[in-house]
């Protein structure tokens, strides 16, 4: 049975009304009244009539400004800066450590400046000679200005995600893949750093780039065998170069060596020869006046002098055979060859005997001539007497 239908005895009305009295719900307008009596009533009673205090109500508004003081309490931390907001206008930069914002008023926004961020990008790009290539690129970045960086684009991140593929995909359209896959590879990072740079100026993102690593780029799998030999051959060149540089710094100096070896030989043979030259004119224009003052007999001298010079650097020997016969031939130039080479006194004597196409039988002994080219002596006496 419900318990609104007639004949329910009981006391079940869920809003507990006794009786069965049906008043509805409390009245808002009489609750509000009794709450103004209460703080702020006519007389300054209270409801129940006693008076109310007001230093009550200091100690709630004191408690309230300690815990709005303290709800204003913040911290930076060390690698980060604040951006300060005062009713959303941006009154400046806060720097690491404890500080104090006016709740409700002042809004303070975190950045992290002093860490590195990386974005990659990659895919397939097409080249100047209408070439695709896989590349990967990835930038480091970091917070320059952190107001830039929270207001100045809606996500500062997407937008140099953006620019990135827009600089690469710019660069790798004005190279030849030859040059991307080898030895271009520094000049394309680069040219997409100062690209990227020039993109991202305008709009003021508060980022600064750090570093910007240009992987290996990669050809398409139906010609990367072609291409790897290519690479190849590329890098033998590159080796067979260093391999010859290397050569050429070791020979370079011991040719200069030798340059300078042979001109300063050169010079002291030039210098040799003018001091030859000026001693030879010396010595005539000494001998002028012997030879104004005795012809014949300077002529003679001069051509013993000559004659003597000559002979010495000869190994033949001279031999008067005027009375044919059988000579003895002592071996003048072997003598001196071992005396030059032992440096000692050679004395033993070898005699040979030479058979004279003349028919005459008589040996003929013959004295050796001096070192000089000159007859002795005795050769000269025995001329004479014959």
């Amino acid at each position: 049975m419900a318990w609104n239908e007639p004949g329910n005895k009981g006391n079940k009305d869920p809003w507990g009304n006794k009786g069965g009295n049906d008043k509805g719900p409390p009245d808002l307008d009489e609750v509000f009244r009794n709450l103004s009596k209460r703080f702020g009533g006519k007389g300054g009673n209270s409801a129940s009539g006693q008076p109310f205090n007001a230093s009550i109500l200091i100690v709630f508004a004191v408690i309230a400004l300690i815990i709005w003081g303290l709800s204003g309490l913040y911290t930076v931390k060390e690698a980060e800066r604040g951006v300060l907001l005062r009713f959303g206008q941006h009154i400046g930069e806060v720097s690491s450590g404890l500080h104090w914002k006016a709740t409700f008023i002042d809004e303070v926004y975190t950045v992290d400046v002093e860490t590195f961020r990386s974005i990659p990008a990659s895919g397939s790009m097409l080249t100047s000679d209408e070439n695709v290539v896989k590349v990967e690129l990835v930038v480091q970045y970091s917070v320059s200005d952190a107001y830039s960086y929270l207001f100045s684009a809606v996500e500062a991140n997407e937008s140099l995600r953006e620019a990135t593929d827009s600089a690469l995909r710019y660069v790798i359209g004005h190279n030849r893949m030859d040059d991307i896959l080898t030895t271009g590879r520094d000049a394309i990072r680069r040219d997409t750093w100062k690209e990227l740079e020039r993109i991202i100026e305008p709009y003021k993102l508060g980022l600064q780039i750090r570093d910007v690593n240009f992987l290996p780029a990669r050809p398409p799998e139906e010609v990367k065998d072609a291409f790897d030999d290519a690479i190849s051959a590329q890098e033998d060149e590159q080796r067979f170069i260093r391999e010859a540089e290397a050569y050429a710094r070791e020979i370079e100096p011991k040719a200069r060596g030798q340059v300078e070896r042979m001109v300063q030989q050169a010079n002291a043979y030039k210098e040799r020869e003018v001091l030859e030259a000026q001693g030879k004119v010396a010595r005539f224009e000494k001998l002028l006046p012997e030879y104004k003052a005795a012809p014949a007999v300077t002529r003679n001298r001069l051509y013993l002098d000559a004659m003597q010079t000559v002979m010495s650097d000869t190994n033949k020997v001279l031999i008067d055979a005027k009375n044919n016969g059988n000579l003895m031939y002592l071996p003048l130039d072997k003598l001196m060859d071992a005396t030059n080479s032992s440096r000692q006194e050679a004395e033993p004597e070898v005699e040979r005997h030479v058979n004279s196409v003349s028919t005459n039988s008589v040996n003929t002994p013959i004295t050796s001539m001096s070192s000089d080219g000159r007859l002795s002596r005795e050769e000269r006496l025995r001329q004479g007497r014959n």
